[in-house]
Order: structure tokens, then sequence, then C-alpha cells
């Protein structure tokens, strides 16, 4: 596992509100079917943005975005992040 889907992971644990242990999730798995509410999504934005130093482009604050592990560590390795310094 990466730093930065082990940093996704934590986050989403703190924030995401999940109502399924994080650790039983795959990296496919549908968050939102897990729990994750449109709230709890932007919290976890921020985190994400505390943790990387980095900010989400408005073009990619959809749904799809924050919809798995897989799909929030994509989008943050494009955005340039690559460790949690």
């Amino acid at each position: 596992m990466s730093d930065v889907e082990s940093m996704v992971r934590e986050v989403l644990e703190v924030q995401g509100r999940l109502a399924v242990p994080i650790e039983s999730l795959k990296e496919d798995e549908d968050l939102y079917a897990s729990g994750l509410t449109s709230h709890a999504t932007v919290n976890v934005m921020l985190a994400l943005e505390d943790s990387f130093d980095i900010e989400f482009p408005d073009e990619l604050l959809v749904k799809s975005t924050f919809e798995s592990i897989a799909s929030i560590r994509d989008i943050l390795i494009s955005l340039g992040a690559t460790s949690t310094d």
C-alpha cells in the first residue's frame, strides 16, 4: 500500500464517518454505499488538502472523485501528492 493510500485511509477513518471499518474496505469499493455522506465528503476533502498541501480544483469536486479509495488516491497522485511528509 502506498503512502498516499495509507493517508487516504487514515483520513477516511477519522473524517468519513463510514458504517464499516476502514480496514474492511477494498480500494475499489463504493464509499457512498459504505456510509460516506456529502457532508463527510467535504470534511474528507479538506483533511486531504491539509495533509498533502494541495487543493482540489473545481472540476474535481464531483461525486466520482470520492467514490472509492482508489479514485481518491489516483486523483491525489495526479495532483502531485506522493508522500505525507
